[in-house]
C-alpha cells in the first residue's frame, strides 16, 4: 500500500468526520460523541473490530475539546468527579449499579473505599468521561 491509496479514504472519512482539525464547536463535539456512541452499539461486543482504530482517532480529538472547554479541577478526586458527575445527572447514590449497592456508593463518596478497574470502565462508558478522572 502506498499514500495514493490511503488518501483517497482519508479525505472520505475526514470530510464526513472533520478530523483534520481539532473540535472546533459543541455542534461538531456532538456529532463525534453519536459517531463513537454508534459504533459502541454497532461493534462493541467486538473490541478487535478496525473500527476502532478509527475510534481511537476519533477519541483523541474530543479529549482535547473537553480539555479546553470542560476542564476538570486539580484537586478533584476520583470521589468528587463522582458527586459531581452524580448532582449533573441528578442522580442517588441508588441510580449507580456500576459502583455497587448504595452502601458501597456511600464509601466511594466518602473517600474511605477507591473504585475499582471494572466500576472505573463502567462509570467512564456511562458518563463518557476518561478513565484517568475516575481512577485514584
Amino acid at each position: 500500500m502506498n499514500v495514493t491509496e490511503v488518501l483517497a479514504p482519508w479525505a472520505a472519512i475526514n470530510s464526513a468526520l472533520g478530523l483534520a482539525a481539532g473540535v472546533g464547536d459543541e455542534a461538531h463535539y456532538v456529532e463525534l460523541l453519536s459517531f463513537v456512541d454508534e459504533c459502541f452499539d454497532r461493534f462493541g461486543a467486538d473490541d478487535s473490530h478496525p473500527v476502532f482504530s478509527l475510534v481511537d482517532l476519533v477519541a483523541a480529538r474530543i479529549r482535547a475539546y473537553e480539555d479546553r472547554v470542560y476542564p476538570w479541577p486539580n484537586n478533584s478526586t476520583p470521589a468528587t468527579v463522582l458527586a459531581s458527575l452524580m448532582r449533573e445527572h441528578g442522580l442517588k447514590q441508588t441510580d449507580l449499579p456500576e459502583v455497587g449497592s448504595q452502601g458501597v456508593v456511600s464509601e466511594v463518596l466518602a473517600g474511605r473505599r477507591a473504585l475499582n478497574l471494572r466500576q472505573v470502565k463502567a462509570l467512564s462508558a456511562r458518563f463518557r468521561v476518561p478513565m484517568d478522572v475516575l481512577a485514584a
